[in-house]
Order: C-alpha cells, then sequence, then structure tokens
C-alpha cells in the first residue's frame, strides 16, 4: 500500500494561484503513476492530470489544459500541481492517487488516495 498526504488546499481569489503537494511513502515501488482527481458534492469524481514517475509523460484534464501542471520530484516522492488563472469553478476537494498501470484517466484504475485537501476559489 502506498500512503499519500496532500497538502496545499486553501481559499484564493480567482485568477489566482495555489500548488498542491502529494507525498507518498510506504510501498512507492509499486506506483508507476500518479494523479489528480476532484469532486465536488453530488458530483463524480473529475480527472484532473496524470503523470508517470518514469519518463514524466504527462497527462490533464480538458478543463484545466493551460492552466495547471502536474511535475513529480522522484528523489522526494513527492507530486505537485501547480494551479494558475483559478476559476470559482475549479472548487472542490482535490485528491491525489497512485496507479501501478502507469498512465490511466480512470479513477478505478488508481488503487491509493490521500484525504483531499479542499480548494476555494471566490469569485
Amino acid at each position: 500500500q502506498v500512503q499519500l498526504v496532500e497538502s496545499g488546499g486553501g481559499l484564493v481569489q480567482a485568477g489566482g494561484s495555489l500548488r498542491l503537494s502529494c507525498a507518498a511513502s510506504g510501498r512507492t515501488f509499486t506506483s508507476d503513476g500518479m494523479g489528480w482527481f476532484r469532486q465536488v458534492p453530488g458530483k463524480e469524481r473529475e480527472f484532473v492530470a496524470a503523470i508517470r514517475w518514469s519518463g514524466g509523460s504527462t497527462y490533464y484534464g480538458d478543463s484545466v489544459k493551460g492552466r495547471f501542471t502536474i511535475s513529480r520530484d522522484n528523489a522526494k516522492n513527492t507530486v505537485y500541481l501547480q494551479m494558475n488563472s483559478l476559476k470559482p469553478e475549479d472548487t472542490a476537494v482535490y485528491y491525489c492517487a497512485s496507479t501501478p498501470l502507469g498512465f490511466t484517466v480512470v479513477a478505478r484504475h488508481y488503487n491509493d488516495w490521500g484525504q483531499g485537501t479542499q480548494v476555494t476559489v471566490s469569485s
């Protein structure tokens, strides 16, 4: 099992920026890729971005392309999500997750999840 701890959420005005971090520990050798998802009450969990530990290939959901950037620090077993030009519709609980499958936008392909961090964007 991979333990994941997110941090960096908070309240920001529209147009502002936040950087989320996700620190991984435990059986990290089983993790081939990491993803960020977000969820608002009453809606399904939405894919935001994904990255592979090896090579650093990235993929983004359409709603965040050009505004969000996912990156990783292999030495620290940490993944980041830089969020710029934030909009009120970005308000959600953001989760990071680990997958052994390398690169996937499908939530059920992720085995381990963090506890989530709240991001609130005011208009």
